[in-house]
């Protein structure tokens, strides 16, 4: 779950969410325009109601697992959203978003109710709990409003909107997402959670909607006035727009340099990350610091350029040892609670998944530390074992709460994850004290590390598994080498799964998400080749399966099958954006093209398959006649062909998922280096007008926006390095060559595969790069492998051997390092 809207009220309340994300920059100017708005206006009063109540804590810490009591479905019965199903039998007559709800209201002439939110969130289910299923609460509104349900997840057009407009008004938001609509949509007041009766002072959700029926009735045009400027501001705000010029030669410097001193001086020594509690993993924090590490060492600038490694591996130690991983199933959850990466927040979202296994393959390439290949191998085995379709397809998340035994009449968050002393005696016999040592079991319970990880004592007797010590230092304690050690532990993780396996399960959301499969799939794909480096006697332990490599390329060109074959129309040539029992209603948004292409990328330069490279190539031209803005650059987030989506907007926060303009330009890059001069000019084009659009971002607020900044110092570079492998790809010789060749950190690196023997290779690279097809023509014959590698305007001399080009690659960096 998300923060409330007003994080500063939670100050003296009892902790039950965290404080937002850092906002866009867009929403940060527009605040103050928005607040003035409103306190002019003499809907004040309703609004300060909303923003005290959104700030509101619950005593319910528990969503319900008991049947519907025989109540007759509502209209979210026919939905295939698993969150919207999950409210089919609330007395609220729901209805989805669309016109019939529209309808409605104007007829009756009644404000909308529009609540927002997703299957896994702990905070929507105590909200259901608490108010949809309260007939007092559910008369009201189906007397006084017509009421809307979101899925945040199959919508985010939607979403985004009056998330956007929440933020804005109230410095933060979450979900639930709470707001009153006019009958034309615009937003009138808005918050997040509200609980159900006045405490604390405060008013209620009943009092909310009181407040906001008399407000309609005695002060509409004055509302409906204020909703017409809110959408004005916002669309003025958040749809940017630059004239094409020159990026000054300054900003790549700038915008990495500022962003990563600012993450620097945010990074918390003890425990890691950057920032203090509630922490969250943000891959793309990593993500630049490691992109500073290798350009660092490239200008011989070694000792500044270990101190930025140093933080990623303390933080990427601190979250592998933390509660925050699940130890006996793989896999990280959302966040944690405390500053030491102990107690989380339990939903697992497929987006953290993917990004977080990217930033520990990128850690293992530079450290050759196998310990975070194997955390990589964690991850990618729990998706496989747990979120994966009969069809390749990846789902989406698994709930945070779940029931603590069959029949229980509420869930609670944890129940799955979280161990009594006891049950881990009773499991693990003669090895119970040494695992208990080693993940810090105590019988009163162990979430005491912190005021911050149990201040309700929510989780007394139970224990949230983390390592405080390392392995190494353990195993000499108990007088066991490490390797015998881990077994241990890894035979005791395998009885703990098992038994763990009987108890109610969290709710899966088996919703198929497109951005958020390219995710997973880029990171299927490099680990089939990254991993391939590690040393090959490695002993794997529990839950990590010790699969072949090759087996992660299969699960990454299934899913990617599983979305062509069902969310693209191949004679439109668009994405739908989800699948659940057939496509969703709503289209593939930026995001999802963007993510996909680069997965698809990814997906070609491991994988080898042209196929891939195709479907990318062609998703870019969708995606441009889609979402650019070909007059004032960069991407708008919707197609903006529903009238019912009041904005478009161009996204440029890169938080828990990157944003799709800053995935769209490194798309855009990588792109400009496979294709001949003609068209790598037209994608070039489109990003110096997209990194000039944010360039006033970029400089002021470098943080909010990492892989935007990497974007803008990848376009500096003068020519990308090109490696192009030219042989039989069935070989084991040239298979070799290709594991060669991601042996090493480069994300200035473009890898090209081509078997000259493939007719429609060929043909591509004829009409596409005729240098690349010349490249594979001339490679001396008789080698089943052949590499080229490429960069400021010229070529070294071919290499027929793995090893040869290790050596070829690594002399690059050094020449870089010396030269500077």
């Amino acid at each position: 779950m998300s923060p409330a809207a007003s994080a500063p009220v939670f100050s003296h309340l009892p902790r039950p969410l965290t404080l937002p994300p850092t906002p866009m920059l867009s929403t940060l100017l527009l605040r103050h325009r928005l607040t003035a708005a409103a306190a002019s206006s003499p809907t004040r009063s309703p609004l300060r109601v909303l923003a005290a109540a959104a700030g509101m804590s619950s005593s319910a810490s528990a969503s319900s697992s008991s049947p519907h009591g025989g109540r007759k479905p509502n209209r979210l019965a026919a939905e295939h959203s698993p969150y919207l199903l999950q409210h089919a039998h609330n007395p609220v007559d729901w209805y989805p978003w669309g016109d019939e709800a529209f309808e409605k209201a104007r007829a009756k002439d009644v404000p909308i109710f529009l609540s927002v939110g997703y299957s896994t969130c702990h905070w929507c289910h105590v909200m259901e709990v608490e108010s949809f299923e309260n007939e007092e609460v559910a008369k009201l509104l189906n007397d006084w409003f017509v009421s809307i349900k979101v899925d945040r997840e199959e919508r985010p057009d939607v979403d985004k909107v009056y998330m956007t407009y929440v933020s804005a008004l109230h410095g933060g938001g979450g979900w639930p997402l709470s707001v009153f609509l006019s009958p034309n949509l615009k937003p009138l007041m808005g918050g997040t959670y509200f609980p159900p009766d006045d405490k604390y002072g405060r008013p209620g959700f009943k009092t909310v909607l009181r407040k906001v029926k008399e407000a309609w009735e005695t002060k509409r045009d004055a509302l409906e006035r204020t909703g017409n400027l809110v959408i004005e501001q916002l669309a003025d705000a958040l749809s940017a727009k630059a004239s094409f010029q020159d990026l000054p030669n300054d900003l790549a410097d700038v915008c990495v340099d500022q962003c990563v001193e600012k993450l620097a001086s945010s990074y918390d020594p003890k425990f890691g990350g950057f920032g203090s509690a509630p922490k969250f993993p943000r891959p793309v924090e990593d993500y630049i610091m490691l992109y500073r590490f290798r350009k660092l060492m490239e200008a011989g600038k070694e000792s500044e350029a270990q101190n930025i490694k140093k933080m990623v591996t303390h933080t990427l130690d601190c979250m592998a040892r933390g509660g925050v991983h699940d130890h006996v199933g793989g896999g990280f959850h959302r966040y944690s609670v405390d500053e030491c990466w102990h107690v989380p927040h339990f939903e697992k979202m497929l987006y953290d998944q993917g990004q977080i296994v990217n930033v520990y393959l990128d850690t293992f390439l530079i450290t050759r530390d196998e310990y975070y290949s194997t955390v990589a191998c964690d991850i990618l085995d729990y998706l496989r074992r747990d979120m994966i379709g009969k069809e390749g397809e990846i789902f989406s998340a698994e709930d945070a709460d779940s029931a603590e035994y069959e029949g229980a009449p509420r869930k609670k968050e944890g129940a799955f994850y979280v161990w009594t002393s006891k049950e881990i005696e009773d499991t693990l016999g003669e090895n119970a004290e040494l695992f208990k040592n080693h993940y810090y079991v105590k019988s009163s319970g162990n979430c005491d590390l912190s005021p911050m990880s149990d201040p309700h004592n929510e989780f007394n007797g139970k224990n949230v598994l983390i390592e405080r010590k390392p392995a190494s230092l353990m195993a000499s304690k108990f007088g066991k080498s490490l390797d015998e050690y881990s077994q241990v532990l890894g035979a005791c993780r395998q009885k703990l799964f098992d038994i763990r396996s009987k108890r109610p399960r969290p709710h899966l959301d088996d919703k198929v998400i497109v951005s958020w499969n390219g995710l997973a799939i880029s990171a299927f794909a490099r680990a089939s080749q990254i991993l391939k480096s590690g040393q090959t006697a490695t002993r794997f332990n529990f839950p990590v399966a010790g699969s072949n490599p090759v087996e992660y390329l299969e699960v990454a060109e299934k899913a990617a099958n599983f979305i062509k074959v069902k969310l693209y129309d191949a004679s439109s040539k668009r994405l739908h954006h989800s699948y659940r029992n057939g496509p969703s209603k709503a289209p593939g948004f930026l995001d999802d093209y963007a993510f996909l292409i680069n997965g698809l990328l990814d997906l070609y330069e491991f994988g080898g398959k042209i196929e891939w490279l195709l479907w990318a190539i062609q998703l870019q031209v969708t995606q441009d006649e889609l979402f650019l803005d070909k007059q004032g650059g960069g991407y708008f987030n919707t197609p903006g062909e529903d009238p019912s989506v009041l904005l478009r907007i161009k996204e440029d926060y890169d938080g828990a998922e990157p944003s799709g303009n800053s995935v769209a330009a490194i798309n855009l890059i990588r792109l400009s280096s496979i294709l001949d001069a003609a068209k790598s000019t037209g994608y070039k084009r489109n990003v110096e007008h997209l990194l000039a659009v944010f360039e006033t971002r970029l400089r002021q607020l470098s943080i909010a926006l990492p892989l935007m900044c990497c974007a803008a110092d990848m376009l500096s570079v003068p020519s990308r390095k090109q490696v192009v492998l030219v042989g039989k790809k069935e070989s084991a010789e040239f298979q070799d060559m290709v594991a060669a060749t991601f042996s090493s950190y480069d994300p200035n690196r473009t890898v090209i595969q081509i078997d000259p023997r493939n007719t429609q290779e060929m043909e591509f690279w004829d009409s596409n790069n005729t240098n690349i097809a010349q490249m594979a023509r001339s490679s001396p014959p008789g080698n089943q492998a052949v590499a080229h590698v490429c960069q400021d305007f010229k070529c070294s001399p071919p290499v027929t051997s793995p090893e040869a080009l290790r050596e070829l690659l690594n002399k690059t960096l050094a020449a870089a390092s010396s030269a500077a």
